[in-house]
C-alpha cells in the first residue's frame, strides 16, 4: 500500500465512481482499475461494492477511509511543522463553551490575532460534550470545556475555577433562598451543557423534580428571561456580573460540592502540534487567562 493509491481510492470513494476518479486524477481508467485492485489484495479484503452506477464502499472500505484521512491529515501537518516559518499562519479551530468565550477569551483571543495575525483563528461556541466529541474526531485543534475529564486520548489543562450559582429574578428570592424550585421553570442552555448536568445532579439529590425545563440556544436569551421572571438556572457568578446591567437578576449559593468547576483546555494526546496551536497553548499559560 502506497500513498498514492491511497490518494486514488480517496477519489474512488468520494465519487463513487472510478470513471469519474480517473477524469478529476488524469488517468486512465485502466490504471484506477489496476490499482484499486491491487490494493485490495494487497489488504486482502474487499473495498468496494461494483454495480452498473459506479461503486459502493464496503464496510472494511469505510474503515480505510478513516485511517486514510488521518494519513493525509498526518501529512499536512508535518508538512506545516517542517516548514521554516517565522511566525506562526494557518488555520486554528478552536471550541468554546458560550459563558468562556462571552466573559474570559475576548481579550485573550484579540492579542492573541494581534499577536499572530496570519493565523486563521475558528472559534466555535457549544457545550461540552460537543466539543469533547469534536476534538476526538478531529474537528477541532483544542477546546475549552468544563471538568474534571479523563479520557486517554485527551490532555487537559486547567485554566481556571469557576463558581456556580443559582440565578432567577429577584421576585423570587423566598423560593430561591430556600432552594424550593418544584414549582418553577428551570431554564438552560443545549444538551449537553456541563452547567445543566450540574443544575440536574443537585436538584435531583435534593429530590426536586421541577415542573418545567425549557432549553435556549443562546446565552443573551437565556438571561433576558431570567430577569423577565420566567425561571431560574445555573450559571458561573462571571457571567452574573456581566450581566449586573440587568438589575432585577440576582443569584443564590448552592452547596460548594456543586458550585466548583474547572475550565479546562484539551487537546488529542496524538496531536502533531501545528505552530498557531503550540503559540495558542503557550500565551494562554503565560497569561493566565483569569475567572475576571
Amino acid at each position: 500500500m502506497d500513498i498514492q493509491s491511497l490518494r486514488i481510492f480517496k477519489a474512488v470513494a468520494e465519487y463513487g465512481s472510478i470513471s469519474k476518479a480517473a477524469k478529476e486524477l488524469n488517468y486512465a481508467q485502466s490504471n484506477i482499475t489496476t490499482r484499486m485492485q491491487q490494493l485490495e489484495n494487497s489488504l486482502q479484503t474487499v473495498l468496494f461494492y461494483r454495480h452498473n452506477k459506479g461503486v459502493t464502499l464496503t464496510a472494511k472500505g469505510e474503515v480505510l477511509v478513516t485511517y486514510a484521512n488521518k494519513i493525509f491529515r498526518l501529512l499536512d501537518e508535518t508538512k506545516e511543522v517542517m516548514k521554516d516559518q517565522k511566525e506562526p499562519q494557518g488555520p486554528l479551530g478552536i471550541g468554546s463553551m458560550e459563558t468562556t468565550a462571552a466573559v474570559h477569551l475576548p481579550r485573550f483571543l484579540s492579542r492573541y490575532h494581534s499577536a499572530y495575525p496570519q493565523v486563521d483563528l475558528n472559534l466555535k461556541t457549544g457545550p461540552t460534550s460537543q466539543h469533547i466529541e469534536a476534538v476526538l474526531n478531529y474537528e477541532l485543534d483544542g477546546a475549552f470545556v468544563s471538568g474534571p475529564l479523563s479520557h486517554p486520548d485527551l490532555i487537559a489543562k486547567k485554566v481556571f475555577t469557576e463558581e456556580l450559582a443559582l440565578v432567577g429574578n429577584s421576585l423570587l428570592s423566598q423560593s430561591l433562598k430556600s432552594h424550593k424550585v418544584d414549582n418553577l421553570t428551570l431554564l438552560v442552555l443545549h444538551k449537553g451543557c456541563f452547567y445543566r448536568e450540574k443544575l440536574k445532579h443537585w436538584l435531583h439529590e435534593e429530590g426536586v423534580i421541577p415542573s418545567k425545563v425549557m432549553e435556549f440556544g443562546s446565552l443573551d436569551a437565556l438571561m433576558g428571561c431570567i430577569a423577565a421572571g420566567l425561571g431560574v438556572t445555573l450559571l458561573p457568578l462571571s457571567i452574573v456580573q456581566r450581566y449586573s446591567y440587568l438589575e432585577e437578576v440576582t443569584h443564590y449559593p448552592i452547596p460548594e460540592k456543586f458550585s466548583l468547576v474547572d475550565t479546562l483546555f484539551i487537546y488529542r494526546t496524538d496531536a502533531t502540534f501545528s505552530t498557531p496551536l503550540i503559540k495558542f497553548i503557550e500565551m494562554f499559560q503565560e497569561e493566565r487567562i483569569s475567572p475576571l
